[in-house]
This record gives structure tokens, sequence and C-alpha cells, in this order.
């Protein structure tokens, strides 16, 4: 009867991870043949080979706008929704997500006071865009500093999932400060950062964005073992030999960087972290990170993927906000898992 569960794990396992890669070779052409300007799936084929295209324009496009757009697209999916299985292991909570410990309201504080700092006047330079990178990074980098300091202070995670709401709320207690006394500029760049999207990494960005995310990924998958003990509780994971405090503070740093990363790059998108695990749950009837790991981060490639393609097409009337676009997927599915959270065996 094991060896038959076992398989039949493994089994579902696979066909999960399979369905998630297809989704995502159907889904990446899409996103790169759809938008304001039409071009044929051919073309896009013959650009990304090096080879002749019938119009310069769709070769620019398809390699500076389009490509790195998707690429982004799949890598923050797949960082926010690992970041998000991380925090909901780390912390027993089904409704945990990145935004909870105040790490995107950190990012977010950065930014606006680089931008609202300067007036909104940033523009498109290589220094601007380096300050509203470093302004994320920063923000992030100090909120995880100061959850860090009181993990080794606070024992209960439950407590200290309350300091990062705390903090959270005060991040954006001074967002909304820095707002009042800014400048008109200064508010509607903000804003406009503030809705999320993935059209922020030009080609050349590109390779460093995804390396960061892949390192950061990776070691998020070295940690399935001491997340799959932490699920039988807290005094079971000691008798396995886990360091609880060293083990959850690895995690804290590792959701940390990914979301931190993410933000810094696209801006705040929200949901995705949130929904995503809990998807990848309900496909594979598993909580066994070993699988579930890798499926979370297909999974939000797929979800991030599938939101940037209804991003761009409407073309008539520009790219819809990310931010927009992501609550519509997800309050329903955080509204079944309320509804049924006694039907489901969330941490199984």
């Amino acid at each position: 009867m094991v060896n038959t569960s076992a398989y039949i794990s493994s089994r579902r396992s696979c066909i999960t991870i399979m369905i998630l890669v297809l989704l995502i070779i159907a889904l990446f052409p899409l996103c790169l043949t759809t938008g304001a300007v039409e071009i044929p799936l051919s073309e896009v084929a013959n650009a990304l080979l090096g080879q002749p295209v019938e119009k310069h324009t769709w070769e620019v496009i398809i390699l500076e706008t389009r490509l790195p757009m998707a690429c982004t697209a799949a890598l923050a999916g797949a960082a926010l929704a690992v970041a998000g299985l991380l925090l909901q292991t780390t912390f027993d909570n089904p409704l945990a997500g990145p935004s909870i410990l105040g790490i995107s309201s950190g990012s977010s504080l950065g930014v606006a006071i680089v931008m609202l700092s300067l007036g909104g006047v940033i523009g498109g330079s290589i220094g601007g865009y380096m300050s509203v990178l470093l302004g994320a990074i920063i923000g992030a980098g100090v909120v995880m500093l100061i959850l860090l300091a009181f993990s080794s202070i606070v024992k209960s995670t439950a407590m200290l999932l309350i300091i990062g709401v705390m903090v959270s709320y005060l991040a954006s207690s001074a967002i909304s400060l820095l707002n009042f006394f800014s400048t008109q500029e200064g508010v509607h760049s903000y804003v406009i950062w503030g809705l999320g999207n993935f059209s922020g990494i030009t080609l050349d960005r590109l390779p460093t964005f995804a390396l960061l995310i892949i390192v950061a990924l990776l070691l998020s998958f070295m940690m399935a073992k001491p997340l799959n003990a932490l699920l039988l509780g807290s005094r079971y994971a000691e008798n396995l030999g886990v360091n609880l405090k060293a083990t959850r503070n690895q995690l804290l740093i590792l959701s940390g960087v990914l979301t931190a990363i993410v933000t810094a790059y696209c801006g705040p998108i929200g949901f995705i972290g949130l929904i995503v695990p809990h998807i990848a749950r309900l496909a594979l009837r598993s909580s066994n990170h070993t699988t579930l790991l890798p499926t979370t981060a297909l999974a939000g490639a797929t979800i991030a993927l599938l939101c940037n393609y209804i991003s761009v097409y409407p073309s008539a009337t520009g790219i819809i906000p990310i931010n927009a676009i992501t609550p519509i997927i997800g309050v329903p599915i955080i509204i079944y898992i309320i509804i049924n959270r006694k039907k489901i065996l969330y941490l199984n």
C-alpha cells in the first residue's frame, strides 16, 4: 500500500510538472506575438534564431521588448511563488505571503524615498534606474535586518509574523507621508511604479536579474528537507536535528531576497506569492517540498506569464498594470481556500 501511494504521488507530480511546462511553452510565444504590433510566429522564430526578419522593427520589438518582458515575468512569478511557499511553511499559515512581513513595503518605502525626494524626475537614465533599484534593495534589507533582530528575541513564529505586519504598517504610513509632502510629478511616478510591471528590464539588464533569481531559487530548493521537518511541528523538527532558529532565519533571508529582487526590478506584485503555493498543493495533493518547491516555481512562472499575456492583449489601450490583473485571479482562489479550509490538507 505504501509503495502504491508513493507511485501515485510520483506519477501525479510528473504529470503536474509536465502540464505546467507545456503551459509555459504555450504561453511564452503568445507573449512574444501579442501586443500593439501583431507579429507572426514564424517571424518571432526567425528573430530568436538569428535569421532575417521581414521588418527590422519587428526584430527590435521582439528582442528588446517582448523577450525580456516574458523572461522577467516567468522568473518573477517563480520567485514570488517560492517566497510565498517558504513563508507559509515557516509560519504554518496558509495566508502568509511575501508582503506579510513588510519586505515588499520596505522596498516600496526605499523607492518612495528616491522618487519622491527627487520629485519623480528620474527619467529613463541609468543613474535614475540604479537609484530606484538601490533604494528598493536597501529598503528591503533594512526590514530584513529588523526582522532578524527580532527573530533572536522572539521565539514564537506567530509573534514574529505580527511584528512583520506592524513593520509593514509603519512603512506604509511613511510612504503616505512622503506622498503628502511630495510634488505632483513625484506622486505620479511612484503610483505608476507601484502598479507593477514586467517591462522595466531591458535585454542588457536581464542576465543580472536572471542570475540573482536562479541562485536564490536553487538555494531555496536546498531547504526542502528542513521545510518537510517543519511540517511535523517544532518539537519533531528539533528531534530530527533541525536548528529551528537558524532554519527560520535562513528561510526569512531567502524569501526576503526573492521578494526584494522582484520588487526592485518590477515593483510590488501582489497575490502571486499568496495563491500559487495553494495551487501547487492542490494539484499535487501533497506538501512534500521535494516536489512542491519546483512545482510551485513552475506554477508561479505560468501564472505570471498568463498575467503578462492578459496585460498586453488589449493592444489598442496600452499595457494593463499587473496589479490590476492578479486580484482577479487571486481573490476567487483565496475565497475558495477560506471556505474549504477544513476540507483541504495544506500542510500534510
